[in-house]
């Protein structure tokens, strides 16, 4: 089938990562390649930005390697980004904004929700009998996609909280005298990959994090409060890793028996966590000071402490969506696989899958990875994911606080 000559257009949507703009640089540069390719667009704000004709030109605000450069190390999303489902009649006016640019390659970055877009693009195209190639470009930082190993922006998410995990370990033991209890409350919906990611800069057993909790497994705060205080008792503070959604035994996330303060256009329920309840009883039921540190949306895209194997991981994923869109194919989404290299070390692969595949699915973290008590991540983890966060997590001098001076007054 000869390639048909017209013009692609990429959007941005969901959360924005540390290297979605890194995979919006690869399939721009390699979009450039293509003779058959004629403007190259950026949908500013997604397909809401799409709605109102809101395009820009790429090739002539990034087209040369120094600024796409530039564009794989900004953070955040560089065209803006939404969370938006689309009706039946906006679906209708944006397929008559495609014919009116000559849009025939159509590439969108995003997660689960962004898949269904995607999807129901190519369908409505399909339809109709316009000839469109869509496809799309993963990106989460739930790491929550399945058909793929992993997702871009989550080995920048678990390099940051590698980070700060041990950051806020040093601070904890240093305030123990005051207030010896940290909770880090982190992303991830209903996955556990993100809180798991936590563990990745832990050298020693006393050093932080202690506990990890995630959605996976239900916590009970009576279960949960003996191992705070076992870990206290042990090395004299603790710091507690949980996800954002962890559920009681009556299946509701902790802290939340107030309606969500949000609910968004794909039914997602947004809660101000388990963090500030889980703290409220440990301060009361152990008589311990504790505190809770919740990143927010720094930790997901800030640049800070993105991993360089996940910057080019999504570079390459953002260049294979549109090689394979002006090669053709429609209907799929990016996959990223594992393989090995000659020497048996890690690989990153590329595949695709439908995207029906990916529409409003989520994948979580195998049993395997959580051990017995469901405390804390296994070995097959740490196995799994160290290879993602682009090199070691800073090591830290400890002073020995045992080796005390001796006189001999």
């Amino acid at each position: 089938m000869p390639k048909i000559k017209g013009n692609l257009i990429i959007g941005q949507s969901g959360g924005a990562t540390a290297v979605i703009n890194s995979s919006l640089a690869g399939a721009v540069a390699e979009a450039l390649r293509h003779e058959e390719v004629g403007e190259i667009y950026g949908m500013l704000d997604g397909v809401q930005g799409l709605l109102q004709e809101q395009l820009i030109d790429l090739r002539a605000q990034v087209g040369t390697p120094q600024k796409l450069d530039e564009l794989k190390h900004t953070p955040s999303a560089a065209l803006g980004m939404c969370r938006y489902k689309l009706n039946d009649s906006e679906r209708e006016r944006i397929l008559a904004i495609l014919k009116k640019y000559n849009i025939r390659y159509f590439l969108y970055a995003g997660g689960n929700d962004s898949a269904d877009t995607c999807h129901r693009l190519d369908l409505m195209s399909r339809e109709a009998g316009y000839e469109l190639h869509a496809i799309g470009i993963p990106k989460t930082i739930d790491n929550d996609l399945p058909q793929m190993d992993h997702c871009p922006g989550y080995g920048s998410i678990a390099r940051f909280l590698a980070i700060a995990t041990q950051d806020s370990g040093i601070d904890s033991q240093a305030a123990h005298l005051v207030h010896p209890i940290k909770l880090i409350e982190v992303m991830g919906r209903n996955a556990g990959w993100v809180a798991a990611s936590a563990v990745l800069g832990k050298r020693r057993e006393e050093d932080a994090p202690h506990l990890i909790y995630t959605p996976e497994r239900r916590l009970d705060p009576a279960r949960f409060l003996q191992d705070v205080q076992e870990v206290y008792k042990k090395y004299g503070y603790c710091v507690a890793v949980i996800g954002e959604t962890v559920r009681g035994p009556d299946g509701k996330t902790l802290g939340t028996q107030a309606e969500p303060y949000l609910v968004d256009s794909f039914g997602h329920k947004y809660y101000h966590g388990p963090a500030h309840y889980l703290m409220g009883l440990i301060i009361k039921e152990l008589g311990i000071t504790a505190r809770y540190d919740k990143p927010g949306t720094i930790q997901r895209m800030s640049m800070l402490c993105a991993s360089p194997v996940d910057l080019d991981e999504a570079w390459e994923a953002g260049a294979v969506a549109a090689r394979r869109a002006i090669g053709g194919e429609t209907g799929l989404m990016v996959t990223l696989l594992r393989g090995q290299d000659e020497n048996g070390g890690y690989k990153c692969e590329y595949g695709v899958t439908a995207l029906e595949n990916i529409a409003n699915t989520e994948h979580k973290m195998p049993v395997s990875y959580i051990n017995a008590a469901g405390n804390f991540v296994t070995q097959d983890f740490i196995d799994y994911a160290l290879p993602l966060i682009g090199g070691p997590i800073p090591a830290y001098l400890k002073l020995d606080r045992a080796a005390l001076v001796k006189t001999s007054l």
